[in-house]
């Protein structure tokens, strides 16, 4: 059984650490190139901040009336069984947080690679070509891919220690990750030109269509930054005094982020004019260098290297906890949900995820796996806001110690806003939208396999 030994620190350190991985220090650029308004791209950012404390003030319901371990897995099973909730933990396991995690490991070797070259990813070592059914597949195999196995090992390895040990370097590494956007955001406002910040809604004269355009590509772009705000109910069963620390920890998370975010943003445009923002991945880096000077730059880099080392550690902490749950309903492995009696962590859960992410960073395929599966990620967001209304009628008697904020509207607003970006990334990408879709429905036999196998299924984890 797993222990409630997380408090609110902890907990709010494990979100907000999920959270800022590697997106604030590159989204901005990115957007500039798409919306040549820099009062536009903060709407966007506000935007983004505001969507997330609406999920959050609606999970929070449900954290606190469910605290158990897998969080979004509980409740869409409550609201909508077992298939619907079976579907989400093996996207979870199979793409999408394990994909996320690879993702990151990748981008942590890319910028380590700059302090050490001959780890980097492009640094290659094995080169050659696969031969599957008659078809020649390249392959290649550079140092930066194993840097990135090591480092989920080594996470995996500390995770799997203790819980303890997990969200204590979690919370250091969060701690760091803070300081050094408030070091960045102080810098912007002393050294910058933050008088001279022009805040013209359409300074450029584009037209309306190419503003609204760029608007909706740059909401996708600040959603993915605050992607990963909704992870930390999958260890509700672990959190002290769940139904008050689980509601403090999402909102209070929510604002931390969304707060850091604009406040960077705005270093940003005292550092940089819109032109040189337009199209920089690096813009952290650039703009810390415009108020430093160049060496200021590897500063920069090495925070990115912290910041997206908490991001993999913070993933890693939470995902087990989803497949335990799923192991608990019968639904997965049985040794899934098998807590060690030494250590009190679902050990092998935390095994199976650092071999299948691993697996991943090795194939080189985290980029297409996030592509696919974010269209379906956000299905689920809205499913899981759904759960609050469908709960409400369904269980009006289930102990509620905290009730959604707003509610019927803030949950409302959430699920449309999140709808909103459903289409706009059905429209822009819909090859990979139903990749995504496909991904899903291959869950279906395994569910009824899973189904016909446990001929008596394990209580659910009432007290985890």
């Amino acid at each position: 059984m797993l222990v409630r030994q997380l408090g609110l620190f902890d907990s709010t350190m494990i979100m907000v650490g999920i959270v800022i991985g590697s997106g604030i220090f590159v989204v901005t650029g990115i957007m500039a190139s798409s919306i040549p308004s820099l009062s536009l791209m903060l709407v966007a950012w506000i935007a983004g901040g505001l969507f997330t404390l609406a999920g959050a003030f609606t999970y929070a319901e449900l954290g606190a009336a469910m605290p158990k371990a897998g969080g979004q897995y509980v409740y869409l099973r409550e609201a909508f069984g077992d298939l619907t909730a079976f579907l989400f933990g093996w996207v979870t396991f199979f793409v999408y947080l394990s994909g996320g995690i690879a993702g990151l490991a990748a981008a942590f070797a890319e910028y380590f690679g700059r302090f050490a070259p001959s780890l980097s990813t492009g640094r290659t070592l094995v080169s050659f070509d696969l031969s599957i059914m008659g078809f020649a597949l390249p392959y290649s195999l550079s140092a930066g891919q194993l840097v990135g196995v090591a480092v989920i090992a080594l996470l995996s390895a500390v995770n799997y220690i203790r819980v303890s040990f997990g969200s204590g370097l979690q919370n250091v590494l969060t701690v760091i990750k803070i300081g050094t956007l408030l070091a960045l955001v102080a810098g912007g406002f002393v050294l910058g030109n933050v008088s001279d910040i022009d805040l013209a809604i359409n300074p450029t004269g584009a037209s309306t269509g190419a503003l609204l355009t760029g608007f909706g590509l740059a909401l996708v772009a600040v959603f993915w930054a605050f992607d990963g705000w909704n992870n930390v109910t999958y260890v509700a069963g672990e959190i002290r005094q769940p139904g008050r620390n689980i509601p403090r920890t999402l909102i209070l998370g929510a604002v931390c982020v969304s707060g850091l975010y604009i406040l960077v943003n705005l270093a940003y445009f005292s550092a940089l004019g819109l032109e040189e923002m337009a199209g920089v991945v690096t813009i952290a880096e650039k703009a810390t260098s415009a108020l430093l000077g160049d060496s200021a730059g590897a500063l920069v880099a090495a925070a990115v290297v912290i910041s997206i080392f908490g991001a993999i550690n913070g993933s890693i902490i939470v995902g087990p906890r989803v497949y335990y749950a799923m192991a608990r309903d019968g639904l997965f492995f049985k040794r899934v949900a098998e807590v060690s009696q030494k250590n009190g962590t679902p050990g092998f859960a935390i095994l199976a995820q650092a071999i299948w992410t691993s697996v991943i960073v090795m194939t080189g395929t985290f980029d297409q796996i996030l592509t696919f599966t974010m269209f379906v990620a956000i299905a689920f967001w809205i499913l899981a806001a759904g759960a609050v209304f469908v709960l409400r009628r369904k269980q009006p008697d289930l102990p509620r110690p905290y009730r959604a904020w707003g509610y019927p509207v803030v949950p409302a607003v959430f699920i449309l806003a999140s709808a909103g970006v459903m289409v706009s990334i059905l429209v822009e990408r819909p090859l990979e939208s139903f990749a995504g879709i496909a991904l899903t429905a291959i869950g279906l036999p395994a569910y009824f396999f899973w189904k016909r196998r446990a001929k008596t299924a394990v209580p659910e984890n009432k007290d985890t």
